[in-house]
């Protein structure tokens, strides 16, 4: 079995830049099997070797080991085609781009049969313009923005607590996740098959919701739940109890929304005569500062959302059940906010 005459020699930014290739996802196949050519030629593998390992032939082998060793990584690369010229110009690319940025006429958003009308250009061209400038007028984002005059404040208070709280302080993130629905369908579900997804009926039956009260445990990922048929004041102080009774030996600080329950009268009455338990308010419309949704987010995706229950009494097992399993194996979220990204200073604002 004859190798190369002349050894292919390699920079160390050539190998890494080759081995990058390989792993890519992104990049079209035939690239990633050029690069793996060179890393196995560089090694001394001969031509028939290197065809066997990347499923080519030998005279592929050839050609692109020649290409490199005489452009090296650039050799790597297509050499243009001649062909037919493009369809569309940098003037049709600018009147796509001028149009999509308008409002169009009768409808929310630009489809590509309207802007092929709008701009005289065809549907085709137009698709290869907007997937070109990735642009997917179909598609919308949202966010909201917190007009609380005291999120700085606030803010402050609940990343403080999460990233260094008071000594024999135990934090925990609460709050409702409200009206989980106990879904039946009509039909029984048919199960995941080769080349099939898993199915099920359109319809189905709707046997009641439950409230779901929890309590994440910050610093060491224990969570605590209490499902409810109403999700009042009375509900939330009940479960503050219950915590209370269950983590008698911490202070509890306690991370909550602005739920108006959270702040009803006789929750403040019963916290003034219970001042080991400390309520902390997120900023409105920050929802994303209260951990105990990412683990709501856990829940619903792994035990509710493609669930079937016949009873409330079903799905409210199945959610206890989920959060006794979880806490034999669950761990703390590892909060990695950027304090010098949002605020310019962090400050623990400790209650007492």
């Amino acid at each position: 079995m004859s190798t190369p005459h002349t050894p292919l020699q390699l920079s160390r930014d050539e190998q890494k830049r080759l081995e990058s290739l390989v792993r890519s996802t992104t990049i079209p196949q035939g690239q990633a099997v050029r690069a793996k050519i060179i890393i196995l030629a560089a090694a001394g593998n001969s031509y028939p070797e290197i065809a066997r390992l990347t499923g080519v032939s030998r005279q592929t082998v050839i050609k692109w080991r020649a290409r490199f060793a005489k452009n090296r990584l650039q050799g790597l690369q297509d050499k243009p085609r001649s062909g037919k010229p493009a369809i569309y110009t940098a003037k049709d690319r600018e009147r796509v781009l001028i149009a999509i940025g308008r409002q169009p006429k009768n409808a929310t958003h630009w489809s590509v049969r309207a802007l092929a009308e709008e701009t005289d250009i065809g549907r085709q061209t137009v698709h290869r313009l907007l997937k070109a400038e990735r642009l997917k007028p179909h598609l919308t984002k949202s966010w909201v923005h917190s007009t609380d005059p005291e999120f700085e404040t606030k803010a402050l208070d609940v990343i403080g607590l999460y990233l260094d709280p008071p000594e024999n302080v135990l934090v925990l993130s609460v709050d409702e996740k409200t009206c989980i629905q106990a879904l039946d369908r009509t039909e029984p579900i048919l199960p995941l098959r080769p080349g099939l997804p898993e199915r099920r009926s359109f319809d189905y039956v709707r046997h009641g919701t439950t409230n779901l009260y929890a309590a994440l445990a910050v610093h060491d990922g224990e969570v605590t739940g209490q499902c409810t048929d109403r999700h009042r004041h009375e509900e939330f102080l009940a479960f503050i109890k219950l915590l209370w009774r269950k983590y008698k030996n911490h202070e509890l600080h306690l991370i909550v929304d602005n739920l108006s329950a959270h702040k009803h009268r006789n929750v403040k009455a019963w916290l003034r005569k219970h001042p080991r338990v400390v309520l902390h308010f997120t900023p409105t419309h920050s929802s994303w500062l209260n951990q105990i949704e990412i683990w709501f987010s856990i829940l619903a995706r792994k035990a509710i959302l493609r669930g079937t229950f016949r009873s409330t009494k079903q799905l409210i097992d199945v959610i206890m059940n989920f959060i006794e399993t979880y806490n034999q194996r669950g761990k703390a979220f590892n909060w990695t906010f950027d304090k010098n990204a949002l605020l310019p200073k962090l400050t623990i604002v400790t209650k007492h």
